[in-house]
This record gives C-alpha cells, sequence and structure tokens, in this order.
C-alpha cells in the first residue's frame, strides 16, 4: 500500500473519530441546557399566572390560566410536554402575546435576524480593528506604539457597554444627531452602527491582544527564522509563514465570541431599543411567560453550542495533526 495514502487514511479515520465524539458531546449537552432551563426557570419563586394577569384577577381565572398553561400538571408531565415541544419545533406558545396559532418559535424566527445581524456587524468591526493593530503591535514590540495600543485595549476591555452607550447615545444622537435616537423606531444600518461599535469595541481590546501574542509567538518558530535567514523579502514571511499559522486561533477565538454574542447582546439590545432575541428574552422574563423563557433560552444554547461544535470540526479540517492528538502544523 501506497504509505502516502495509508497515513491519509489514517488522518482521515482520527478525524472522523474525534469529530464522532465532539459530536456526541455536543448533544449531551444540549440535552443538559434543555434540563437546565426548565429547571431553572420553575425554580424562580412567583406565580406566572399571577404576573400575566394581574394580583387582582379572580382566582377562577388564575386557576383556568394555570391549566391552560400546564402548570397544574405533575412536573414529569410538564418536562414531557416541554420536550415534545422542543421535537416538533413549535418551543410551546407564548401566553403572554395571545395571537391565533403563534408560537414561540415565530417568535425567534422574528427576533434572531436582528440579534444575527449585529453579532455579525461587531465580529468585522472587531476583526477590522483588532487584526491590523494587533499584528503592528507584535512587529513593533516593546516599542511607543505597542505601549500604547496595550494600554487603549486594557481601556477597551475595562470599559462596560452599558456605560459606554449611553455615553454614545447622548453624544452623537441627542448631542450631535449625526444617529438617529433609538427610541424612534428607526432600523437598518444607521440603527446598527453604534451598538455594533459598542460591542466590535470590546470584542477588539480582547482580540488585539491575542492577535499580537499569537504573531510574538509564530515568529519565534524555527521555521520563521530559517525563512528569513535565506533571505525571503519580510512581507512574504509575513504572509505566507506567520500569518497563516497565526490566525488558526485568533479565527477560533472569533467563531466562539460570534456565538457569545449571539447569546450575550441582551443589554446591547436592551439600551438600543433593538428588537432581538436578548430582548424578546427580557420581555418573557417580565412577565414570567414560562414558554418564550425557556424556548429563548434554548435556542441562545443551541446557537452557542452549535458554532462551538462547527469551528471545533473547522479547526481539526484546518490542521489534521490536532484529530492526532498533536500540536499545531509548522
Amino acid at each position: 500500500m501506497n504509505p502516502k495514502a495509508d497515513a491519509r487514511r489514517r488522518s482521515l479515520l482520527a478525524l472522523g473519530a474525534r469529530a464522532g465524539m465532539r459530536l456526541v458531546r455536543t448533544l449531551l449537552v444540549l440535552l443538559g441546557i434543555l434540563l437546565l432551563v426548565f429547571v431553572v426557570v420553575r425554580a424562580v419563586p412567583g406565580d406566572p399566572a399571577v404576573s400575566i394577569l394581574g394580583e387582582q384577577a379572580p382566582q377562577e381565572d388564575l386557576d383556568r390560566l394555570r391549566h391552560e398553561m400546564g402548570l397544574d400538571r405533575p412536573i414529569v408531565e410538564q418536562l414531557g410536554a416541554y420536550v415534545g415541544q422542543g421535537v416538533d419545533g413549535s418551543l410551546g406558545r407564548p401566553w403572554s402575546r395571545q395571537r391565533p396559532g403563534i408560537t414561540v418559535s415565530d417568535l425567534v424566527l422574528d427576533a434572531l435576524p436582528f440579534t444575527f445581524e449585529l453579532a455579525l456587524a461587531a465580529v468585522l468591526i472587531a476583526a477590522l480593528l483588532a487584526l491590523p493593530l494587533g499584528l503592528l503591535c507584535a512587529l513593533r514590540r516593546n516599542r511607543p506604539v505597542d505601549h500604547v495600543a496595550l494600554a487603549v485595549t486594557l481601556v477597551g476591555v475595562a470599559m462596560p457597554g452599558f456605560w459606554l452607550g449611553p455615553l454614545l447615545i447622548h453624544a452623537l444622537c441627542v448631542r450631535l444627531h449625526l444617529l438617529p435616537d433609538p427610541g424612534s423606531g428607526v432600523l437598518g444600518l444607521q440603527s446598527l452602527v453604534l451598538p455594533a461599535f459598542i460591542l466590535g469595541l470590546a470584542l477588539s481590546a480582547k482580540l488585539t491582544r491575542m492577535v499580537r501574542t499569537s504573531v510574538l509567538d509564530v515568529l519565534e518558530q524555527p521555521y520563521v527564522l530559517a525563512a528569513r535567514a535565506r533571505g525571503i523579502p519580510q512581507h512574504s514571511v509575513l504572509l505566507r509563514h506567520v500569518l497563516r499559522n497565526a490566525l488558526i486561533p485568533v479565527v477560533t477565538v472569533l467563531g466562539l465570541q460570534f456565538a457569545a454574542l449571539l447569546s450575550g447582546a441582551i443589554v446591547t439590545e436592551k439600551v438600543f431599543a433593538r428588537p432581538g432575541l436578548g430582548t424578546l428574552l427580557l420581555e418573557g422574563i417580565a412577565v414570567r411567560d414560562y414558554a418564550i423563557v425557556q424556548g429563548t433560552t434554548l435556542v441562545i444554547g443551541f446557537v452557542y453550542v452549535a458554532v462551538n461544535l462547527v469551528v471545533d470540526l473547522l479547526y481539526l479540517a484546518i490542521d489534521p495533526r490536532l484529530a492526532q492528538g498533536r500540536g499545531p502544523s509548522a
């Protein structure tokens, strides 16, 4: 048998085995998320029927709503119904939004594009800021530009979005009228710029440091030193050897941060009065709508785990040595 073909076959088998193991772990994590959401939602003090109808509602109305929501059934039956709603894709029916035929999945599908575009725009802004700045810091290590950039990134990491957001709203929307007020109901690119910049700025501060560290690590590798010793131009060394290997962990982190933004843009959506999964979740929590809280949290968890799985598989595909338990390729 051809040694190269045999090695390629073993590599593909190892890659498939590692991918299968990660897929099984992902399914177990999703099952854990489903059970955890069910338990936590019901562990919160208070009566959902009272939250929806009000404290002055007649007792018979409260009892009828509890029956319609299935809260008077044994906990095992409630769990079975919850799993069934997840399997059929409806995720239940929202009791705080009484519209014929509407399901939680309908509300999630309406809100998901707004959260997706916000997360995607934030990741693009972060990448455009962090990649060149991190590379510049690595190439100018311990020089003034490196120290200044690291100080700026430290401020960016420490600056909370719930403080910076209202500050920029006051400056750019109220005082200068450069962007629409979040309460005006205007959607589109103009309303996306400011919240995406807030999220992207915080992410770029963390990413810049990682790009700098990764590039510095690759610059010290023997194959980079050998390429320089052979007289290969600096730009060719950076493009063919340094960036190619330094960006593998950076791309991985970008994928994971994209998933985190999809699940963690709640505060930003609230500050800027944007529709999205975070706003939908907060509305469900405010009125104790179990169906909305469970369905939205389950979708957020599923998206996060799914993106993590995709990033893991892409990482294995980019560098098959990882499937064999070896380090990144040179």
